[in-house]
């Protein structure tokens, strides 16, 4: 057993209130929960790369999609890994390896930049996640064993309410700075303002038949239009456009085009460059920085004894199942609202970012209300009926229409997109899933770890974020789905996964909270 853990044992308090955070790990804590900000920038903002890779590399939704495929299933990879160095070493020297990792991954986009390689950019979000895996692997219950077990889930609710910090300014920096250098974004918004200098690589023929394509001296086949697109009226029409017009324009002005694609990529890499930097900052306080080391009076048992003990428990076999479709759609939600946005109300890539940053506000405030509520509701409660929430707005966002309407901004988002923001119910719809997916992450975690001594939530630890591989699989499915059936069809698998973790949440509530080992309240 651990000895220098208080979660062992619940220890008197003079007052009766069982604090989140004890005095002696406050500085412990508020180091490792700036780990969970950093993460989640890398996380966010990535996001609408898969968009911006789309229109740059001209490949498919689906092509594109191997970019999340690539991050997250580095979390698969290496959470394993993970949990044997933290074994063997320290939770402290995994947060510092892990920080290794997600420099060079980040400044692996500098060559890939440079050669205007996909494949470079798929290595390099692979290797970044390599050090998100140690991260996640190592904080999440570090920061559950700073502290009495009464209050573990709120403190891991409170650690993770500083994760969509970090997401918001992921998100913040890929509408602010990025979106506005992007050329490809503005080939888009002049092809469909119906500029000729534009519009001139779309290949028109009258007289062709409607399903017509010409192939171009490059192999790459193009549509055959009969007359230019009403942009404006057409829902997805411009978005079909676009890669038509620039694989013309790549064939027709090779030089341009390069110099287009080059551009953007410099503009891709430069926020990768700084948040290397900032990770090499953290590498070097966690170095010289005093951390518990929750070390044990006797060695962990042998791995497939522990793994063994920890997959009889049904709470944590559920909540790895219900985790991996909660960060599935999640993921989802997060990076096909910018194909949302574009493809169904025709806005621009910076517009569609900017819903996706209203969202992350929701979540934010959403998620410290959440941690407030769960000392009132048992998080079986709150995960079911957030659930059922969040599966009314995906439905919504499948569903309603609606003409586009017009809303107000906040002053720092006006330099970016003007005085007014583009939407329609659908879109609004789609932005609500985040303040039901708060709460999400931070209590199915806390759930499947409950009753657990550390070195089984050590290893239930990297369980639980090789479940994260869920948004690899299902973003890439998801992709296909857009290619195949359009945008709004495709949200019918976040939708499925939400009802997974309402069944998860129900069953908590009548089942696991009801046992000895999981309290019903935190």
């Amino acid at each position: 057993m651990a000895t220098a853990s208080t979660n062992d044992s619940s220890p008197e308090y003079p007052d009766g209130k069982i604090p989140i955070v004890p005095k002696e790990y406050l500085l412990a804590f508020i180091l490792t929960t700036c780990c969970f900000a950093l993460w989640g920038f890398a996380n966010d903002f990535t996001n609408p790369l898969v968009k911006v890779y789309e229109n740059v590399f001209i490949i498919t939704t689906s092509q594109a999609s191997w970019l999340q495929f690539a991050f997250y299933t580095g979390y698969f990879c290496m959470a394993l890994p993970a949990v044997f160095f933290i074994r063997k070493f320290s939770y402290k020297a995994a947060i510092m390896v892990g920080f290794a990792f997600y420099a060079i991954g980040a400044l692996l986009a500098v060559p890939a930049a440079s050669t205007a390689t996909f494949g470079l950019f798929l290595l390099g979000s692979y290797i970044l996640t390599y050090g998100l895996a140690f991260l996640e692997t190592a904080c999440n219950p570090y920061i559950l064993a700073m502290g009495p077990k009464e209050t573990a889930t709120q403190r891991l609710n409170l650690a993770q309410a500083f994760n969509p910090i970090g997401s918001l300014v992921g998100m913040s920096v890929a509408t602010l700075v990025l979106a506005p250098q992007l050329m490809t974004g503005d080939f888009r918004t002049k092809l469909g303002a119906g500029n000729p200098e534009y519009t001139q690589h779309l290949v028109l023929d009258a007289d062709a038949a409607a399903d017509a394509t010409k192939t171009l001296a490059d192999g790459n086949v193009v549509k055959v239009y009969t007359e230019l697109p009403d942009f404006k009226s057409e829902v997805g029409a411009l978005d079909g456009a676009v890669p038509n017009a620039m694989k013309s324009y790549r064939v027709n002005d090779p030089e341009g085009f390069q110099a287009m694609q080059s551009a953007d990529l410099h503009s891709v890499k430069k926020p990768y460059i700084i948040v290397a930097a900032v990770v090499t900052v953290f590498l070097v306080i966690f170095f010289f920085a005093k951390m518990p080391t929750f070390k044990q009076e006797e060695e962990d048992a042998p791995f497939m004894e522990i793994v063994s003990r920890i997959f009889k428990r049904a709470n944590f076999r559920e909540g790895v199942f219900a985790q991996a479709f909660y960060v599935g759609a999640q993921i989802m939600c997060w990076t096909f609202i910018v194909h949302y946005g574009m493809e169904q109300v025709g806005i621009s890539l910076g517009q569609a970012q900017a819903w996706n940053i209203i969202a992350m506000i929701i979540f934010l405030c959403s998620r410290w209300v959440c941690t407030g509520l769960l000392r009132f509701i048992s998080p079986g409660k709150m995960l079911f009926v957030f659930a059922l929430g969040a599966l009314a707005f995906t439905v919504g966002a499948i569903t309603l229409k609606g003409d586009n309407f017009t809303i107000g901004l906040p002053t720092f988002l006006h330099s970016l997109i003007g005085t007014e923001l583009v939407g329609n119910t659908g879109l609004l719809s789609l932005v609500m899933i985040s303040a039901c997916m708060s709460l999400m992450f931070p209590t199915i975690y806390g759930i499947a770890l409950s009753g657990m001594a550390e070195e089984e939530s050590k290893l239930g630890s990297a369980f639980l974020i090789m479940s994260i591989v869920g948004g690899a699989l299902l973003t890439k499915l998801q992709g296909g789905m857009i290619d195949n059936y359009g945008i709004r069809t495709s949200f019918w698998l976040p939708a499925i996964c939400f009802v997974m973790i309402a069944l998860f949440g129900f069953r908590t509530f009548i089942q696991f909270e009801k046992q000895p080992a999981l309290p019903s309240k935190s």
